[in-house]
């Protein structure tokens, strides 16, 4: 197996932002998944759109559109990028009281969207966390992982694990 260099480490250890300017410029898109898992009564309420801080979907998708625009400025080291795309979607799985959410990413550029479409899925965990805390204090995100990516150098990747997908 070959050994993997280090992408953001200088020949002396040191923090290394990595040099695209060279690399071409192709389409690339990134999906990520993420779970959250509330308690039976939780669901019910988020459902109905019953939850005391409004409706906390749309609240989630507006964040995590809003927050994949930021990533540059969380991630260190993270080049900035024109996003020709950004959606958050939501799966309401009732039978396990869960909520997967599906981000994902588009652009143009000459390097991937994996960074901005996981921000995007935390961020809108974490709305949904927010804006359900009031009902439920033991809300548990979980599971987040890429699901699948393409365009760059190294090509199209899809994830063998489907659990997250209804």
């Amino acid at each position: 197996m070959k050994e993997q260099k280090l992408t953001h480490v200088d020949r002396d250890g040191g923090v290394l932002m990595v040099d695209v300017g060279c690399k071409p410029d192709t389409l690339r898109r990134a999906v990520v998944q993420s779970d959250v898992l509330l308690s039976p009564e939780t669901f019910a309420l988020l459902k109905d759109r019953a939850i005391p801080k409004g409706d906390v979907l749309v609240t989630a998708k507006i964040a995590g559109i809003s927050a994949a625009k930021e990533t540059s400025r969380l991630i260190p080291l993270c080049h900035p990028l024109f996003l020709s795309f950004v959606d958050v979607r939501f799966y309401l799985d009732e039978s396990g009281s869960r909520i997967v959410v599906e981000a994902e990413a588009r652009t143009s550029s000459s390097t991937g969207v994996e960074m901005e479409a996981l921000v995007a899925s935390q961020v809108a965990c974490m709305t949904i966390y927010d804006m359900c805390k009031a009902v439920q204090k033991d809300i548990v995100i979980s599971n987040s992982r890429l699901v699948h990516k393409s365009g760059g150098r190294s090509g199209t990747y899809d994830s063998e694990d489907t659990s997250g997908i209804i």
